[in-house]
């Protein structure tokens, strides 16, 4: 909990840095208020958890009823949480428990289009690091919520070999099968490893040498399943690049065993939320 009050102590600090003066000058000293949390269309709801907290972070005597969980499937017109309390607090409160519970339901109902859409394949859909900065911790708990896995967390939990990190390798003369073995000897015996590739003609060289997931990057179809065939069960494969909705049912046919999906994170749309206030005096 202290990473994610963290979050919402920096969200406050930066929406109200000298407290709310609408409401200070507005609202008489006292007055109560009592709001409803309510989908305005359907999805899946994340973030319920963190909206409440953000209340009581504001006001810990302010009540928050939750009517529905993380990782729920929600109704339009369904209400998720009832709040009551003081209600400068309350309205201090509201844009940034709003903001984090609509995008993480937008991740989450997002993700959970993907998982249906690779229904009856063994691929997995996962997240990548296109994340909000700031947010990262907030954002796989979205697409967990929505039925995705998480990628690596951070540059620090694994290895993965991309691109540019070839791109170095081949400019310094240094053939890829022993950077990995170099690797892997210097590395501790729990770090992941996986290297992404762009071409067929890579694979073998990359699998011998010994990495846990090989990323086959941009592959057409006929490709992938290629690929499938040469790592053949002595890794992970990962599918990866220009993933959509439309595409994804066939990239995870392929047999891939996870197919990451950058959009889930970077590019989402907020699920629509609100917050209904009735002010008492």
């Amino acid at each position: 909990m202290n990473a994610v009050d963290d979050i919402i102590r920096r969200a406050l600090d930066e929406d109200a840095p000298w407290g709310d003066v609408t409401s200070e000058a507005f609202l008489p000293p006292g007055a109560t208020a009592s709001a409803r949390l309510t989908a305005r269309e359907p999805g899946v709801a994340s973030g319920l958890a963190a909206a409440a907290r953000v209340f009581q972070v504001v006001d810990p005597t302010v009540r928050v009823l939750s009517t529905a969980a993380d990782g729920d499937a929600i109704a339009a017109g369904q209400v998720l949480a009832t709040v009551e309390g003081d209600a400068r607090a309350v309205l201090r409160a509201e844009r940034i428990a709003l903001n984090l519970a609509q995008r993480m339901s937008g991740i989450a109902t997002l993700t959970a289009r993907y998982v249906a859409a690779v229904a009856g394949t063994r691929a997995r859909i996962v997240d990548t690091r296109k994340t909000m900065p700031g947010l990262r911790l907030l954002d796989r708990q979205a697409v967990r919520d929505g039925g995705g896995v998480n990628h690596r967390f951070s540059l620090s939990d694994a290895v993965l070999a991309k691109d540019n990190h070839l791109a170095v390798l081949a400019a310094s003369g240094i053939p890829i099968g022993d950077a990995i073995r170099g690797a892997r000897a210097r590395l501790g015996h729990t770090v992941h490893l996986e290297v992404e590739v762009d071409r067929l003609d890579q694979i073998e060289e990359v699998v011998a040498a010994g990495v846990d997931t090989i990323m086959l990057d941009n592959f057409a179809l006929d490709e992938l399943r290629a690929g499938v065939d040469l790592i053949a069960g002595r890794a992970l494969v990962e599918a990866s690049g220009g993933v959509t909705l439309e595409t994804v049912g066939a990239i995870a046919a392929t047999g891939v065993d996870l197919v990451s999906v950058g959009a889930l994170t970077h590019s989402v749309r907020a699920l629509d939320l609100g917050l209904d206030v009735e002010v008492r005096a």
